[in-house]
Protein backbone atom coordinates (compact mmCIF):
# COMPACT_ATOMS: atom_id res chain seq x y z
CA UNK A 1 0.00 0.00 0.00
CA UNK A 2 2.77 2.17 1.00
CA UNK A 3 4.38 1.89 -2.82
CA UNK A 4 1.07 2.35 -4.25
CA UNK A 5 0.76 6.25 -2.13
CA UNK A 6 3.99 6.84 -3.18
CA UNK A 7 2.91 6.84 -6.89
CA UNK A 8 0.47 9.64 -6.21
CA UNK A 9 1.35 12.12 -8.22
CA UNK A 10 2.90 15.24 -6.86
CA UNK A 11 1.10 18.64 -6.82
CA UNK A 12 3.61 20.55 -8.78
CA UNK A 13 2.90 17.92 -11.69
CA UNK A 14 -0.49 17.77 -11.72
CA UNK A 15 -0.39 21.20 -12.33
CA UNK A 16 1.85 20.91 -15.94
CA UNK A 17 -1.68 18.16 -17.01
CA UNK A 18 -2.99 19.92 -19.42
CA UNK A 19 -6.74 18.54 -18.79
CA UNK A 20 -6.07 20.32 -15.47
CA UNK A 21 -4.27 23.41 -16.99
CA UNK A 22 -7.69 23.61 -18.92
CA UNK A 23 -10.07 23.40 -15.76
CA UNK A 24 -8.37 26.87 -14.55
CA UNK A 25 -8.98 28.51 -17.80
CA UNK A 26 -12.40 27.51 -17.95
CA UNK A 27 -13.19 29.30 -14.74
CA UNK A 28 -10.83 31.57 -14.36
CA UNK A 29 -9.96 31.38 -10.82
CA UNK A 30 -7.20 32.07 -8.61
CA UNK A 31 -3.58 29.87 -8.76
CA UNK A 32 -3.93 29.62 -5.08
CA UNK A 33 -8.11 28.14 -5.30
CA UNK A 34 -7.01 25.51 -7.80
CA UNK A 35 -3.84 24.42 -6.08
CA UNK A 36 -6.25 23.94 -3.36
CA UNK A 37 -8.65 21.90 -5.52
CA UNK A 38 -6.06 19.63 -6.90
CA UNK A 39 -4.18 19.21 -2.87
CA UNK A 40 -7.58 18.02 -2.21
CA UNK A 41 -8.35 15.71 -4.72
CA UNK A 42 -5.09 14.28 -3.96
CA UNK A 43 -5.84 13.62 -0.80
CA UNK A 44 -8.75 12.18 -1.58
CA UNK A 45 -7.60 9.39 -3.53
CA UNK A 46 -4.87 8.73 -0.81
CA UNK A 47 -7.72 8.63 1.77
CA UNK A 48 -9.66 5.95 -0.94
CA UNK A 49 -6.51 3.59 -0.73
CA UNK A 50 -6.44 3.34 3.17
CA UNK A 51 -9.95 2.73 3.13
CA UNK A 52 -9.11 -0.10 1.24
CA UNK A 53 -10.07 0.97 -2.92
CA UNK A 54 -8.68 -0.46 -5.19
CA UNK A 55 -6.98 2.06 -7.94
CA UNK A 56 -4.56 1.41 -10.09
CA UNK A 57 -1.37 3.59 -9.92
CA UNK A 58 -1.89 4.77 -14.03
CA UNK A 59 -5.41 5.81 -13.26
CA UNK A 60 -4.51 8.32 -10.50
CA UNK A 61 -4.24 11.21 -12.81
CA UNK A 62 -7.45 10.67 -14.62
CA UNK A 63 -9.29 10.66 -10.89
CA UNK A 64 -7.52 13.53 -9.63
CA UNK A 65 -8.82 15.34 -12.66
CA UNK A 66 -12.20 14.00 -12.62
CA UNK A 67 -12.22 15.42 -8.97
CA UNK A 68 -10.79 18.93 -9.70
CA UNK A 69 -13.01 19.39 -12.49
CA UNK A 70 -16.33 18.31 -9.98
CA UNK A 71 -14.94 20.89 -7.49
CA UNK A 72 -14.78 23.61 -9.94
CA UNK A 73 -18.47 22.82 -10.85
CA UNK A 74 -19.40 22.54 -7.12
CA UNK A 75 -18.39 25.98 -6.53
CA UNK A 76 -19.58 27.19 -9.46
CA UNK A 77 -23.02 26.66 -8.18
CA UNK A 78 -24.76 28.90 -5.99
CA UNK A 79 -26.29 28.15 -2.25
CA UNK A 80 -29.07 30.19 -3.02
CA UNK A 81 -30.74 28.79 -6.37
CA UNK A 82 -33.84 28.37 -7.98
CA UNK A 83 -36.44 25.63 -7.02
CA UNK A 84 -39.84 25.03 -7.92
CA UNK A 85 -42.58 25.14 -5.63
CA UNK A 86 -45.15 22.18 -5.90
CA UNK A 87 -46.24 22.19 -2.29
CA UNK A 88 -49.00 24.25 -2.88
CA UNK A 89 -48.38 26.11 -0.14
CA UNK A 90 -47.80 29.67 -1.76
CA UNK A 91 -45.95 31.49 1.10
CA UNK A 92 -43.68 28.93 2.02
CA UNK A 93 -41.08 30.22 4.54
CA UNK A 94 -38.57 27.31 3.83
CA UNK A 95 -38.63 28.11 -0.03
CA UNK A 96 -38.34 32.17 -0.53
CA UNK A 97 -41.66 32.80 0.35
CA UNK A 98 -43.11 35.27 -1.91
CA UNK A 99 -42.18 35.09 -5.64
CA UNK A 100 -41.86 38.69 -7.18
CA UNK A 101 -43.71 39.60 -10.14
CA UNK A 102 -41.88 40.08 -13.40
CA UNK A 103 -42.07 43.75 -13.24
CA UNK A 104 -40.29 43.81 -9.48
CA UNK A 105 -37.55 41.54 -10.94
CA UNK A 106 -37.34 43.92 -13.77
CA UNK A 107 -37.30 46.76 -11.46
CA UNK A 108 -34.37 45.48 -8.85
CA UNK A 109 -32.25 44.40 -11.84
CA UNK A 110 -32.68 48.08 -13.27
CA UNK A 111 -31.69 49.98 -9.50
CA UNK A 112 -28.72 47.27 -9.12
CA UNK A 113 -26.90 47.44 -12.20
CA UNK A 114 -26.91 51.51 -12.67
CA UNK A 115 -26.63 54.17 -9.53
CA UNK A 116 -29.97 55.62 -8.67
CA UNK A 117 -31.15 58.35 -6.78
CA UNK A 118 -31.31 56.46 -3.35
CA UNK A 119 -30.34 59.27 -1.03
CA UNK A 120 -30.63 62.28 -3.65
CA UNK A 121 -33.19 64.88 -4.23
CA UNK A 122 -33.02 65.45 -7.94
CA UNK A 123 -35.40 68.22 -8.12
CA UNK A 124 -33.68 70.13 -4.84
CA UNK A 125 -30.36 68.91 -6.02
CA UNK A 126 -29.07 68.01 -2.71
CA UNK A 127 -29.27 65.13 -0.32
CA UNK A 128 -32.33 63.33 0.24
CA UNK A 129 -33.74 60.43 1.93
CA UNK A 130 -34.90 57.38 1.28
CA UNK A 131 -37.94 57.22 3.65
CA UNK A 132 -39.67 59.32 1.03
CA UNK A 133 -39.28 57.01 -1.38
CA UNK A 134 -41.88 54.93 -0.69
CA UNK A 135 -43.52 56.75 2.08
CA UNK A 136 -46.31 58.60 -0.26
CA UNK A 137 -47.21 55.19 -2.14
CA UNK A 138 -48.10 53.48 1.32
CA UNK A 139 -49.92 55.87 2.84
CA UNK A 140 -51.93 56.00 -0.45
CA UNK A 141 -52.54 52.49 -0.10
CA UNK A 142 -53.01 52.10 3.75
CA UNK A 143 -54.77 55.60 4.54
CA UNK A 144 -51.96 56.25 7.20
CA UNK A 145 -50.56 59.69 7.95
CA UNK A 146 -46.59 58.46 7.72
CA UNK A 147 -45.13 55.22 7.21
CA UNK A 148 -41.52 54.05 6.40
CA UNK A 149 -39.59 50.78 5.83
CA UNK A 150 -37.40 48.76 7.96
CA UNK A 151 -35.68 45.07 7.27
CA UNK A 152 -38.59 42.92 8.35
CA UNK A 153 -41.82 42.65 10.65
CA UNK A 154 -39.64 41.80 13.63
CA UNK A 155 -37.23 44.68 13.32
CA UNK A 156 -40.54 46.61 12.97
CA UNK A 157 -41.89 45.69 16.19
CA UNK A 158 -38.36 45.80 18.16
CA UNK A 159 -37.90 49.68 16.78
CA UNK A 160 -41.17 50.55 17.39
CA UNK A 161 -40.90 49.26 21.12
CA UNK A 162 -37.89 50.94 21.67
CA UNK A 163 -38.40 53.82 20.53
CA UNK A 164 -41.63 54.54 21.97
CA UNK A 165 -41.91 52.41 24.97
CA UNK A 166 -38.65 51.92 26.36
CA UNK A 167 -38.69 51.28 30.28
CA UNK A 168 -42.22 51.52 30.44
CA UNK A 169 -45.26 49.36 30.52
CA UNK A 170 -46.37 47.61 27.32
CA UNK A 171 -49.71 46.03 28.13
CA UNK A 172 -50.46 42.72 25.30
CA UNK A 173 -53.27 39.58 26.12
CA UNK A 174 -51.47 36.99 27.20
CA UNK A 175 -52.96 35.06 24.59
CA UNK A 176 -51.22 36.82 21.94
CA UNK A 177 -47.99 36.28 22.83
CA UNK A 178 -47.32 34.42 19.40
CA UNK A 179 -44.10 32.85 18.87
CA UNK A 180 -43.59 32.38 15.13
CA UNK A 181 -40.29 31.04 12.78
CA UNK A 182 -36.97 30.55 13.91
CA UNK A 183 -38.15 30.72 18.43
CA UNK A 184 -39.23 34.39 17.43
CA UNK A 185 -41.15 35.68 20.90
CA UNK A 186 -43.22 38.08 21.32
CA UNK A 187 -42.28 38.44 24.74
CA UNK A 188 -38.73 37.64 24.22
CA UNK A 189 -38.43 40.63 21.30
CA UNK A 190 -40.46 42.97 24.30
CA UNK A 191 -37.85 42.15 26.92
CA UNK A 192 -35.17 42.65 24.31
CA UNK A 193 -36.44 46.27 24.01
CA UNK A 194 -35.91 47.43 27.36
CA UNK A 195 -40.04 47.74 27.28
CA UNK A 196 -41.75 46.11 30.37
CA UNK A 197 -44.23 43.58 29.27
CA UNK A 198 -47.56 43.62 30.92
CA UNK A 199 -49.44 40.38 30.19
CA UNK A 200 -53.22 40.65 31.18
CA UNK A 201 -56.15 38.03 30.25
CA UNK A 202 -55.66 34.36 30.35
CA UNK A 203 -54.63 32.42 27.52
CA UNK A 204 -58.12 31.99 25.84
CA UNK A 205 -59.91 34.77 27.62
CA UNK A 206 -59.05 38.25 27.77
CA UNK A 207 -61.48 40.99 28.57
CA UNK A 208 -61.83 44.81 28.08
CA UNK A 209 -61.19 45.16 32.36
CA UNK A 210 -58.17 43.30 31.85
CA UNK A 211 -56.52 46.31 30.39
CA UNK A 212 -58.19 48.56 32.30
CA UNK A 213 -57.03 47.33 35.35
CA UNK A 214 -53.13 47.34 34.14
CA UNK A 215 -53.30 50.68 33.34
CA UNK A 216 -51.30 53.22 35.59
CA UNK A 217 -49.29 56.52 35.59
CA UNK A 218 -46.11 53.84 34.05
CA UNK A 219 -48.28 52.29 31.18
CA UNK A 220 -47.14 54.08 27.90
CA UNK A 221 -48.57 51.35 24.91
CA UNK A 222 -51.85 49.19 24.72
CA UNK A 223 -50.32 46.12 21.86
CA UNK A 224 -52.30 44.21 19.93
CA UNK A 225 -50.78 40.98 18.32
CA UNK A 226 -52.50 39.48 15.35
CA UNK A 227 -52.49 36.01 15.74
CA UNK A 228 -51.75 34.77 12.43
CA UNK A 229 -49.96 31.67 12.30
CA UNK A 230 -53.25 29.96 14.98
CA UNK A 231 -56.02 30.10 15.83
CA UNK A 232 -58.47 29.35 19.27
CA UNK A 233 -61.54 27.92 19.37
CA UNK A 234 -63.93 26.73 22.39
CA UNK A 235 -64.31 29.26 25.26
CA UNK A 236 -62.45 31.99 23.95
CA UNK A 237 -62.99 36.35 23.67
CA UNK A 238 -60.17 38.05 22.65
CA UNK A 239 -60.81 42.33 22.00
CA UNK A 240 -61.19 43.83 18.71
CA UNK A 241 -58.93 47.08 17.95
CA UNK A 242 -62.18 49.07 17.91
CA UNK A 243 -62.50 48.44 21.79
CA UNK A 244 -58.70 48.66 22.31
CA UNK A 245 -58.40 51.92 20.73
CA UNK A 246 -60.40 54.52 22.37
CA UNK A 247 -59.55 53.15 25.91
CA UNK A 248 -55.87 53.89 24.86
CA UNK A 249 -57.24 57.48 23.88
CA UNK A 250 -59.03 57.87 26.74
CA UNK A 251 -55.64 57.34 29.02
CA UNK A 252 -53.53 59.12 26.28
CA UNK A 253 -51.13 56.13 25.32
CA UNK A 254 -50.55 54.61 22.27
CA UNK A 255 -52.40 51.95 20.41
CA UNK A 256 -49.77 49.51 18.08
CA UNK A 257 -50.98 46.71 16.35
CA UNK A 258 -48.34 44.17 15.32
CA UNK A 259 -50.57 42.75 11.77
CA UNK A 260 -47.46 40.49 10.88
CA UNK A 261 -49.10 39.36 7.46
CA UNK A 262 -50.46 42.47 6.24
CA UNK A 263 -52.91 42.28 3.71
CA UNK A 264 -54.03 45.12 2.07
CA UNK A 265 -57.08 43.39 -0.06
CA UNK A 266 -59.93 42.54 1.61
CA UNK A 267 -59.21 37.80 1.29
CA UNK A 268 -62.57 37.99 3.31
CA UNK A 269 -64.62 39.50 0.13
CA UNK A 270 -63.79 36.33 -1.78
CA UNK A 271 -64.64 33.85 1.32
CA UNK A 272 -60.36 33.52 2.23
CA UNK A 273 -59.76 33.82 5.43
CA UNK A 274 -60.99 36.71 7.98
CA UNK A 275 -57.28 38.55 7.48
CA UNK A 276 -57.44 42.06 9.54
CA UNK A 277 -56.78 44.60 6.39
CA UNK A 278 -54.12 47.28 7.19
CA UNK A 279 -56.66 50.39 5.75
CA UNK A 280 -59.63 49.16 8.14
CA UNK A 281 -57.47 48.51 11.27
CA UNK A 282 -55.87 52.26 10.90
CA UNK A 283 -59.21 53.67 10.21
CA UNK A 284 -60.41 52.38 14.24
CA UNK A 285 -57.79 54.59 15.18
CA UNK A 286 -54.62 52.81 15.47
CA UNK A 287 -51.66 54.57 16.07
CA UNK A 288 -49.41 52.66 14.68
CA UNK A 289 -49.38 49.20 13.06
CA UNK A 290 -46.68 47.02 10.94
CA UNK A 291 -46.34 44.45 9.13
CA UNK A 292 -44.26 42.28 6.32
CA UNK A 293 -43.59 42.98 2.65
CA UNK A 294 -42.87 39.13 1.59
CA UNK A 295 -46.27 37.81 3.09
CA UNK A 296 -49.39 38.30 1.91
CA UNK A 297 -48.45 42.07 0.67
CA UNK A 298 -46.60 39.97 -1.96
CA UNK A 299 -43.29 42.01 -2.36
CA UNK A 300 -39.72 41.54 -0.51
CA UNK A 301 -39.01 41.37 2.54
CA UNK A 302 -39.50 43.76 4.68
CA UNK A 303 -41.00 45.46 7.69
CA UNK A 304 -43.52 48.21 6.82
CA UNK A 305 -44.52 50.88 9.78
CA UNK A 306 -47.39 52.84 9.40
CA UNK A 307 -49.67 55.46 11.44
CA UNK A 308 -50.06 58.76 12.95
CA UNK A 309 -47.13 61.06 11.91
CA UNK A 310 -45.43 62.13 14.92
CA UNK A 311 -44.88 58.62 15.74
CA UNK A 312 -43.31 57.35 12.52
CA UNK A 313 -41.45 60.86 12.46
CA UNK A 314 -39.52 59.70 16.06
CA UNK A 315 -39.01 56.43 14.65
CA UNK A 316 -37.19 57.57 11.37
CA UNK A 317 -34.82 60.04 13.69
CA UNK A 318 -33.82 57.09 15.95
CA UNK A 319 -30.72 55.46 15.77
CA UNK A 320 -31.97 52.00 15.04
CA UNK A 321 -33.79 53.25 11.91
CA UNK A 322 -30.34 53.27 10.47
CA UNK A 323 -29.50 49.79 11.81
CA UNK A 324 -32.56 48.24 10.10
CA UNK A 325 -32.79 50.73 7.14
CA UNK A 326 -33.40 48.71 3.90
CA UNK A 327 -31.50 48.54 0.58
CA UNK A 328 -32.09 49.40 -2.62
CA UNK A 329 -33.18 46.37 -4.35
CA UNK A 330 -35.77 45.52 -1.76
CA UNK A 331 -36.97 49.53 -2.38
CA UNK A 332 -37.12 49.15 -5.99
CA UNK A 333 -38.90 45.37 -5.44
CA UNK A 334 -41.60 47.06 -2.62
CA UNK A 335 -42.48 50.03 -4.86
CA UNK A 336 -42.75 48.13 -8.23
CA UNK A 337 -45.16 45.63 -5.40
CA UNK A 338 -47.52 48.26 -4.13
CA UNK A 339 -47.74 49.86 -7.22
CA UNK A 340 -49.71 47.12 -8.78
CA UNK A 341 -52.21 47.55 -6.05
CA UNK A 342 -53.67 50.71 -8.25
CA UNK A 343 -54.22 48.54 -10.96
CA UNK A 344 -57.76 46.67 -12.16
CA UNK A 345 -56.35 43.59 -12.11
CA UNK A 346 -54.24 43.04 -9.13
CA UNK A 347 -53.46 39.22 -10.18
CA UNK A 348 -51.52 40.56 -13.37
CA UNK A 349 -48.65 41.73 -11.58
CA UNK A 350 -48.92 39.56 -7.49
CA UNK A 351 -48.06 36.46 -7.46
CA UNK A 352 -49.09 35.86 -4.06
CA UNK A 353 -52.32 37.29 -4.67
CA UNK A 354 -52.61 35.09 -8.20
CA UNK A 355 -51.86 31.89 -6.46
CA UNK A 356 -54.27 32.39 -3.60
CA UNK A 357 -57.21 33.19 -5.41
CA UNK A 358 -56.93 30.25 -8.75
CA UNK A 359 -59.79 28.45 -8.25
CA UNK A 360 -60.01 24.73 -8.06
CA UNK A 361 -61.62 24.58 -11.67
CA UNK A 362 -58.55 26.73 -13.23
CA UNK A 363 -55.91 23.93 -11.69
CA UNK A 364 -57.62 20.85 -12.31
CA UNK A 365 -57.58 22.32 -16.28
CA UNK A 366 -54.04 22.94 -16.18
CA UNK A 367 -53.17 19.93 -14.65
CA UNK A 368 -55.44 17.43 -16.93
CA UNK A 369 -53.67 18.97 -19.62
CA UNK A 370 -49.50 18.19 -18.46
CA UNK A 371 -51.12 14.64 -17.68
CA UNK A 372 -52.21 14.30 -21.19
CA UNK A 373 -49.52 16.31 -22.95
CA UNK A 374 -46.92 13.52 -20.82
CA UNK A 375 -48.41 10.85 -22.71
CA UNK A 376 -47.71 7.07 -21.28
CA UNK A 377 -44.22 6.46 -18.93
CA UNK A 378 -42.90 3.01 -18.94
CA UNK A 379 -42.54 2.95 -15.77
CA UNK A 380 -43.53 5.50 -13.76
CA UNK A 381 -48.05 6.35 -12.92
CA UNK A 382 -48.97 10.02 -12.96
CA UNK A 383 -52.61 11.00 -12.42
CA UNK A 384 -54.82 13.51 -11.49
CA UNK A 385 -55.43 14.39 -7.36
CA UNK A 386 -57.12 16.57 -5.92
CA UNK A 387 -56.07 18.07 -2.36
CA UNK A 388 -56.20 21.12 -0.65
CA UNK A 389 -53.21 23.22 -0.34
CA UNK A 390 -52.17 25.90 2.30
CA UNK A 391 -51.55 30.22 2.18
CA UNK A 392 -48.43 29.54 4.55
CA UNK A 393 -45.88 31.86 5.95
CA UNK A 394 -47.64 31.79 9.09
CA UNK A 395 -50.92 33.15 7.62
CA UNK A 396 -54.51 31.91 7.99
CA UNK A 397 -53.68 28.47 9.30
CA UNK A 398 -57.04 27.42 9.20
CA UNK A 399 -58.32 28.08 5.44
CA UNK A 400 -57.80 25.75 2.85
CA UNK A 401 -57.30 26.14 -0.43
CA UNK A 402 -59.11 23.41 -3.18
CA UNK A 403 -56.75 22.63 -5.28
CA UNK A 404 -55.18 20.08 -7.64
CA UNK A 405 -51.84 18.64 -8.55
CA UNK A 406 -50.27 15.27 -10.06
CA UNK A 407 -49.84 11.43 -7.83
CA UNK A 408 -46.66 10.26 -8.76
CA UNK A 409 -46.09 6.45 -7.83
CA UNK A 410 -44.36 3.48 -9.46
CA UNK A 411 -43.99 -0.18 -8.39
CA UNK A 412 -40.28 0.48 -9.55
CA UNK A 413 -39.72 2.80 -6.68
CA UNK A 414 -41.16 4.00 -2.87
CA UNK A 415 -42.32 7.38 -2.99
CA UNK A 416 -39.09 8.61 -0.65
CA UNK A 417 -36.93 7.47 -3.50
CA UNK A 418 -39.41 9.61 -5.87
CA UNK A 419 -38.82 12.53 -3.54
CA UNK A 420 -35.24 12.59 -3.59
CA UNK A 421 -35.07 12.31 -7.31
CA UNK A 422 -37.01 14.77 -7.93
CA UNK A 423 -35.51 17.33 -4.44
CA UNK A 424 -32.08 16.55 -6.29
CA UNK A 425 -33.08 17.45 -9.71
CA UNK A 426 -32.15 20.96 -11.28
CA UNK A 427 -33.61 22.77 -10.49
CA UNK A 428 -35.06 21.21 -6.95
CA UNK A 429 -38.94 20.02 -7.46
CA UNK A 430 -40.55 19.96 -3.77
CA UNK A 431 -43.78 18.42 -3.52
CA UNK A 432 -45.58 16.63 -0.62
CA UNK A 433 -46.73 13.12 0.71
CA UNK A 434 -50.28 12.43 0.77
CA UNK A 435 -51.50 9.70 1.16
CA UNK A 436 -48.20 7.76 0.99
CA UNK A 437 -47.10 9.12 -2.56
CA UNK A 438 -45.97 11.92 -3.63
CA UNK A 439 -47.71 14.76 -4.52
CA UNK A 440 -47.06 18.10 -6.25
CA UNK A 441 -49.67 21.04 -6.03
CA UNK A 442 -50.19 22.82 -9.11
CA UNK A 443 -50.97 25.97 -7.13
CA UNK A 444 -47.80 27.22 -7.17
CA UNK A 445 -45.92 25.74 -9.91
CA UNK A 446 -45.71 28.48 -12.84
CA UNK A 447 -46.58 28.62 -16.10
CA UNK A 448 -42.08 28.23 -17.51
CA UNK A 449 -42.27 25.74 -14.83
CA UNK A 450 -44.56 23.05 -16.42
CA UNK A 451 -42.37 21.78 -19.34
CA UNK A 452 -39.38 21.43 -16.37
CA UNK A 453 -42.03 18.91 -15.04
CA UNK A 454 -42.91 17.37 -17.47
CA UNK A 455 -39.08 16.78 -18.52
CA UNK A 456 -38.29 15.64 -15.08
CA UNK A 457 -41.40 12.92 -15.18
CA UNK A 458 -39.85 11.23 -18.47
CA UNK A 459 -36.21 11.38 -16.79
CA UNK A 460 -37.14 9.94 -13.74
CA UNK A 461 -39.09 7.18 -16.16
CA UNK A 462 -36.28 6.91 -17.99
CA UNK A 463 -34.17 6.12 -14.33
CA UNK A 464 -35.78 3.11 -13.48
CA UNK A 465 -35.93 1.52 -17.27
Amino acid sequence: MNELLRQIPPVHELQKQAAIVAIRKKHKVTEKLWTQWIQQAAASVRQDILNGEQIQADKFTDIITRKVKQAAELWERPMLHKVINATGTVLHTNLGRARLSEKAIARVSEVAGNYSNLEYDVEKGKRGSRHTILEERLKHITGAEAAMVVNNNAGAVYLVLRALAKGKKVIVSRGELVEIGGSFRVSKVMEESDAVLTEVGTTNKTHLFDYEEAIDEHAAMIMKVHTSNFYMEGFTESQPSSSLVPLAKENHLIFYEDLGSGSIVDYQSRHIGKEPVVSDVLATGADIVSFSGDKLLGGPQAGIIAGKKKYIDVLKKHQLARVLRVDKMTLAALESTLLEYDREDLSEGNSVYRDIIKTAEEINTITEVFVRDLGSLQKLNVETQVHPSKVGGGTMPKVELPSCGIRVTSPEMAAHEIEKFLRMYHPAIIGRFVDHAYFLDFRTVGETEIEILKQAMQELDNYMS
